[in-house]
């Protein structure tokens, strides 16, 4: 939330131009990413994001390793970015051949997750003890659905605004 707060601010949502300066949350996306691939497209994704010899504690979850990789730097601190030029986790290709989505997908992905982190505080719902994110045994799917409790955390003229 200190991003969030500190460089868009609670006064609006998280626009298209404040993409740029989200460099921990694509952090973050690279990282869910690499350990859990949102498509099971190249079977060797998931066996190379989980190597140990290609990442050092390969089951662990730590977005700082992408921000050691980043590619470059703003007045605001590093760029992100989901692209992955070696194909290791992110498979949109590459080249001539690359996705013509790319830029699409990658604005969205990162424009829904960061409304949902900044416009919410998370919880689990009454009754639930603990939430366990494993994956199916067949497929890439959770084994079961994620149930998580929303409760505005900024002030309600901004989530009318967004339904007009």
């Amino acid at each position: 939330m200190a991003e969030f707060d500190a460089g868009v601010g609670r006064d609006r949502l998280v626009t298209e131009s404040d993409m740029r300066d989200l460099s921990y949350l694509k952090a973050c996306i690279r990282e869910a990413f690499r350990l859990h691939p949102y498509h099971s497209f190249n079977p060797s994704c998931v066996a190379i994001g989980q190597n140990p010899r290609a990442f050092d504690d390969p089951l662990e979850f730590r977005p700082e390793r992408h921000l050691l990789l980043a590619v470059g730097r703003t007045a605001s601190g590093v760029v992100v970015w989901l692209v992955e030029p070696k194909l290791w986790f992110i498979s949109f290709s590459t080249g001539r051949r690359g996705c013509p989505g790319l830029s699409l997908g990658t604005l969205i992905t990162v424009m829904l997750l960061a409304r949902l982190l900044q416009g919410f505080h998370w919880s689990k719902p009454p009754g639930v003890d603990r939430i366990q994110l494993r994956e199916a045994a067949a497929s890439l799917v959770l084994a079961d659905p994620l149930v998580l409790q929303a409760t505005p955390r900024l002030p309600a003229h901004l989530y009318e605004s967004e339904t007009q």
